[in-house]
């Protein structure tokens, strides 16, 4: 017997199983990863995946780490439009956190030089608090 294929879901239940999805694993995550992580609840066109990615950028319920080529849920919803993340080389943790004076002032530079800012999002690429001891030794 053919194995029954999932129903169409909508797209706010795609958006749900991808954000979730993005919470759940606790890293970063390409699209084709988060395919892989949610072909068996029937998500596995990166068309449908990279539709559902953008409306979550759009309504501040995710991040696209433009260094890792890779998204991540967002941790401070209140910001939308701007975030900054700490992403480690070593072990690859990331973490987000919300700076209103370093966002005010880079937008206020930006006005300064006749330019208008429609997102901002900060990546700081280094090592990790564990990571640093583990080379320190």
């Amino acid at each position: 017997m053919p194995k029954k294929l999932p129903k169409r879901r909508s797209a706010p239940d795609q958006d749900k199983l991808i954000v979730d999805a993005l919470r759940d694993v606790g890293k970063p995550l390409s699209a084709y990863e988060i395919i892989d992580h949610l072909k068996e609840k029937g998500l596995s066109a990166p068309p449908t995946v990279y539709r559902a990615l953008n409306r979550l950028i759009e309504d501040g319920l995710a991040h696209r780490l433009e260094s890792l080529n890779a998204f991540v849920a967002c941790r401070h919803p209140h910001h939308k439009g701007t975030a900054a993340f700490a992403i480690c080389d070593g072990c690859g943790l990331v973490r987000e956190f919300h700076e209103a004076e370093s966002v005010r002032r880079l937008d206020a530079a930006a006005v300064e030089a006749g330019f208008t800012v429609k997102e901002m999002t900060i990546e700081l690429r280094g090592r990790c608090k564990d990571c640093e001891v583990t080379v320190a030794r």
